[in-house]
């Protein structure tokens, strides 16, 4: 009996031990949260990202593969403000994972934590595909990636408190850090201000804002609607009174109507990397915006 009861007494220490350890499942919507989650939480968390820097996030479909990771994860990070409206609702539901659930401390949708631009008064889908808490993609607005980062900080030390002082370490330092890339960003971009530029997408809002770059047109008709001849045809026309330099576009969107429009009206066309993973640089978040500003001083030249 007393041999059985040690036998259990360590075993019990051994389960309680590996638990204590066990890293946190962070579930990302998006591939430049995963990587801030792993600037804030390095080998205490296991990072999952459901989307790459190649795919749009508004058309994903709520695979089984994404429900089963949801299932077991601690902590989901999305974007919100509509932008996973056609398939995290599912994906969370299919999960049957209380824990990470709306309202609940394993749940975190980024954009409540910033201030988000081009909210519309009137909801109007004939205007296209609106979202009605505003701009989603806040991401490219590097003062945005702080405030969030210091929301994910927090997080992380309320859901795994026997790590709470290295996630507070993390933070902190990751901020330091940040805050002096922002510095260096904001000094090279300074030549950008006021640089006309077409967008493929309602996309770029935050970066062209944050840098003072002024948006003259976008490719789409209307938001989330393919660009087509008639409209190219329109936005060119409208260059001839207000120019634009450069055409920006991102890796999942289709290159056909930028190079076309570019080749008409004789300016560049350049594919930013958009998020962590859209080339080559962007291989963390610091790269990210390195090769974002390098691109865009390139082509405006």
């Amino acid at each position: 009996m007393n041999k059985f009861c040690k036998l259990l007494t360590m075993v019990l220490l051994l389960v309680a031990s590996q638990a204590a350890h066990a890293a946190l499942n962070v579930f990302s919507c998006e591939p430049v949260w995963a990587a801030l989650a792993w600037e804030l939480g390095g080998d205490k968390l296991n990072v999952y990202s459901a989307t790459t820097a190649l795919q749009d996030a508004h058309r994903i479909e709520a695979r089984p593969s994404l429900i089963a990771k949801a299932r077991s994860a601690d902590l989901v990070i999305c974007t919100g403000a509509e932008l996973e409206i056609g398939w995290l609702p599912l994906l969370l539901t299919q999960s049957g994972n209380g824990k990470i659930q709306p309202g609940t401390p394993g749940f975190l949708e980024a954009s409540s934590f910033v201030l988000k631009l081009e909210v519309p008064r009137l909801l109007d889908r004939a205007q296209g595909d609106i979202h009605s808490a505003g701009n989603p993609h806040v991401h490219l607005d590097p003062h945005n990636i702080a405030k969030v980062a210091a929301v994910i900080t927090d997080r992380l030390s309320q859901l795994d408190p026997a790590n709470a002082a290295t996630y507070q370490s993390r933070g902190k330092e990751f901020q330091d850090r940040w805050a002096q890339a922002m510095q260096r960003w904001e000094q090279e971009g300074a030549p950008l201000k006021g640089l006309p530029v077409i967008t493929h997408h309602k996309n770029m809002t935050y970066l062209i804002r944050w840098l003072g770059m002024r948006e003259v047109g976008n490719l789409e008709p209307k938001p989330g609607l393919p660009p087509t001849a008639g409209h190219l045809a329109e936005l060119f026309s409208n260059m001839q009174r207000d120019p634009a330099k450069v055409i920006l576009r991102t890796p999942f969107q289709d290159a056909r109507p930028s190079e076309l429009l570019a080749s008409r009206a004789k300016i560049p066309a350049i594919v930013l990397p958009y998020t962590v993973g859209g080339s080559d640089k962007a291989k963390d978040l610091f790269g990210l915006f390195d090769d974002t500003i390098q691109r865009l001083l390139q082509a405006a030249k």
